[in-house]
């Protein structure tokens, strides 16, 4: 893995064969990767998961953390695409809670062919997209 990789604690979990689904989960502000502790694990065996955090979440590195590009959520949604060139995803299932929904929506404008479908749990609108 990469640089954005290391940057964004990236785990890739789980196989892909067959057929099966590429799931990539992002969370909200506050939280970091650990919040889907639990789900993970019934979706690893029949799945590609991968798994990020947000600048400025979890044990992120703050030395990567740039007030003027996070000001707005482009700045994520510009991660988010890193992360998946990164790691060769070329099309992949969104599940964003909270903000990540949003973020994974803003992406989707610049890069739709990432993103086979996007599901979001609870994110709120956007003023600005």
């Amino acid at each position: 893995m990469g640089i954005v990789s290391e940057a964004h604690n990236v785990k890739v979990l789980g196989n892909i064969a067959n057929g099966q689904q590429i799931i990539v989960l992002g969370h909200g502000f506050g939280t970091d990767q650990s919040v889907w502790k639990h789900l993970v694990p019934h979706l690893v065996d029949e799945n590609k998961v991968v798994l990020y955090d947000n600048m400025g979440a979890g044990t992120t590195n703050p030395d990567y953390f740039d007030f003027e590009r996070y000001a707005t959520l482009e700045g994520y949604a510009y991660d988010l695409i890193s992360i998946l060139e990164e790691i060769q995803i070329q099309s992949c299932i969104f599940v964003g809670h909270s903000v990540s929904g949003m973020i994974a929506l803003i992406a989707s404008i610049t890069r739709p062919d990432l993103f086979s479908k996007i599901l979001m749990i609870a994110s709120s609108p956007s003023r600005k997209i």
